[in-house]
C-alpha cells in the first residue's frame, strides 16, 4: 500500500524546539500535514477529535508521558491501530522493551536526521 504523503501526522513533545525540528525533518521528506501537542494529555484529546496517520511522540513529558499516551492509545478501540513512533534521548534497554511491550511501532533515539526518521517511518508505514 502506498504511503499517503498528505496524511496528518501528530508530533508530541514538550519542547517547542524539538517539535520545530521534527516538523522540518518531516517537511524535508515530503510530509506537510503536521499537527502538534505539548504533552500526552493534549495529544490524546486531539486524537479523539482527529484521525492521524502517524504519531511521533517524545517519551519524557509532564503531566502525561509519551509512554502513558502509547498505553492509552493502544487501549482505545478507536485509535489502537494508529502507527506510533517513540522518540527519546535515553536509549535504556528497559525503556525500549517497555515501549515494545506496550505496542510501539518503532523507536528513535535523539539526535536523529531526516534519513533516520524516513527509514523508521518506512519500517512502520511502508516505503515512500
Amino acid at each position: 500500500m502506498a504511503v499517503e504523503m498528505t496524511m496528518p501526522i501528530l508530533v508530541v513533545d514538550d519542547y517547542k524546539t524539538m517539535i520545530r525540528i521534527i516538523r522540518n525533518l518531516l517537511k524535508q521528506i515530503g510530509f506537510e500535514n503536521v499537527d502538534e501537542a505539548a504533552d500526552g494529555q493534549e495529544a490524546y484529546a486531539k486524537m479523539q477529535e482527529n484521525k492521524y496517520g502517524l504519531v511521533i511522540s517524545d517519551w519524557n513529558m509532564e503531566p502525561m508521558t509519551g509512554y502513558e499516551l502509547l498505553q492509552k492509545v493502544r487501549a482505545d478501540e478507536s485509535m489502537k491501530a494508529t502507527p506510533f513512533i517513540m522518540v527519546t534521548a535515553e536509549s535504556k534497554t528497559e525503556n525500549v522493551v517497555a515501549a515494545k511491550r506496550a505496542g510501539v511501532n518503532n523507536y528513535i533515539v535523539k539526535p536523529f536526521n531526516a534519513g533516520t526518521l524516513k527509514s523508521k517511518m518506512a519500517a512502520v508505514l511502508g516505503d515512500f
